[in-house]
């Protein structure tokens, strides 16, 4: 493909990201509303799920909502809020148009549409740990830059000339400029309401409990306290698809990996940017631990650490945020103590400053890993009109916005984007 059809391929799939009404305005709560019958209904109301409504109700389409609690009730609203990628590249792949694609959309929602959602490009700064790391990296670094992504490997001075907190005493840092933060309750909500001005209806507290073909073609929805009928499905329901698709006699290879985070309480602004590690990519580079029944770049497997993670910032509310454990624990969202002290150990080797502050709290959620580490978007082939948009993984916040548009763009054109095959359902969505 050439690079002017390439650059074709990205502006019409961007298409439509100029502004429709401003508002300022965001309520705590959406409101539930009655008209149960649609053409599309969405189950699932987090980010993926809500940029999805927003942007097919932006193209014209009668589209329901439901969340079987509040919207960003889940990983949505519990992660560390970071997002975006390197930039486009040359040649985008999948992974660049959710990362790149989705900051374009971060900007729109923010800058255009006038919604606080605390959206800051601030740049990543991934700490190097080790000479064998640096050497790894510097050989990675020339080759995504080849590559036309924008990433840059810094000495651990000029990491601090930008972020003083930085732990001088590294062989050194990645630089991504492309990678940024925002909020991730007020950003799911902010896609949820702008889908309600464009048209949408919001439904909150529907638990999902049978999804039921039509003979005539369409499904009929139950919640435990009410019921919708429409032409096509969207499944957007993150950790839970395994069972939401059991609903409809599929099997989803999508497992719930537990994610872990701890809080400081608030201080005045130290952290500028958001910060990472190379320990575990440099790990999962030589294994990613992946087998028939485990997704790839877990840091636990059967029960054993096999590697650290981290990712962190700073919130605008002055709490300094960490995580990184990803472990296949079933539903259990328990925090574990013993993992949060190895991450806070963890962040203090990135920076320093955060080995005296004590944890203020503590919490935990599920994200939706699929069995090849591969996003799952598209339409699921054994079924009719049924749609999914899940597996983004631990970056689901980051990578959900894009997600939501390319599905819709789909369901709306009925064209899928070439970028999508990669993420084809029919690869792995098989009859349970």
């Amino acid at each position: 493909m050439t690079k002017n059809q390439i650059d074709k391929d990205r502006r019409r799939v961007l298409a439509g990201l100029g502004s429709i009404a401003a508002t300022s305005m965001l309520p705590q709560k959406l409101s539930a509303q009655n008209n149960n019958d649609t053409d599309i209904v969405i189950i699932g109301g987090g980010i993926a799920g809500s940029s999805t409504a927003f942007h097919l109700a932006e193209q014209g389409h009668d589209v329901i909502l439901i969340e079987r609690g509040e919207i960003a009730s889940e990983a949505s609203g519990q992660n560390m809020g970071g997002l975006g990628g390197s930039g486009w590249g040359n040649n985008p792949d999948l992974l660049s148009y959710l990362t790149a694609g989705s900051v374009e959309i971060f900007k729109r929602i923010q800058i255009d549409m006038g919604y606080d959602i605390e959206f800051r490009l601030s740049g990543t700064l991934t700490a190097i740990h080790t000479d064998e790391q640096y050497e790894y990296y510097q050989d990675d670094v020339v080759s995504q830059r080849n590559n036309g992504y924008e990433i840059e490997l810094l000495s651990a001075r000029e990491a601090r000339s930008i972020e003083p907190e930085a732990n001088g005493e590294l062989p050194g840092y990645i630089y991504r400029p492309q990678r940024g933060q925002a909020d991730p309750v007020k950003t799911t909500r902010a896609f949820a309401h702008a889908a309600e001005v464009a048209g949408a209806i919001i439904n909150t507290n529907q638990n999902v409990i049978s999804i039921t073909p039509m003979s005539g073609g369409g499904y009929v929805i139950r919640t435990e306290s009410s019921e919708y009928r429409c032409q096509n499905v969207v499944l957007a329901t993150g950790a839970w698809c395994g069972p939401v698709g059991e609903m409809v006699g599929i099997k989803i290879p999508i497992v719930p990996i537990r994610g872990q985070m701890w809080a400081t309480e608030p201080l005045p602004t130290r952290v500028l940017h958001t910060i990472g590690s190379t320990i575990s990519s440099y790990d999962w580079s030589r294994n990613n631990g992946s087998d028939e029944v485990t997704p790839p770049n877990l840091t636990h497997k059967n029960g054993r650490r096999m590697t650290r993670h981290l990712y962190g910032r700073q919130r605008k509310n002055g709490e300094i945020i960490f995580g990184g454990d990803r472990e296949s624990l079933g539903y259990n969202t328990t925090p574990d103590p013993a993992g949060i002290a190895v991450n806070h150990r963890h962040a203090a080797e990135a920076i320093p400053l955060v080995a005296n502050l004590p944890i203020g709290r503590s919490w935990a959620g599920l994200m939706p890993f699929s069995l090849d580490g591969s996003p799952i978007i598209g339409k699921i082939p054994i079924r009719d009109n049924l749609f999914i948009v899940s597996g983004l993984a631990s970056s689901g916040f980051g990578r959900g916005p894009m997600a939501g548009k390319l599905a819709a763009d789909y369901i709306h054109s009925g064209n899928i984007a070439r970028v999508l095959a990669e993420s084809d359902p029919a690869r792995c969505v098989t009859e349970a």
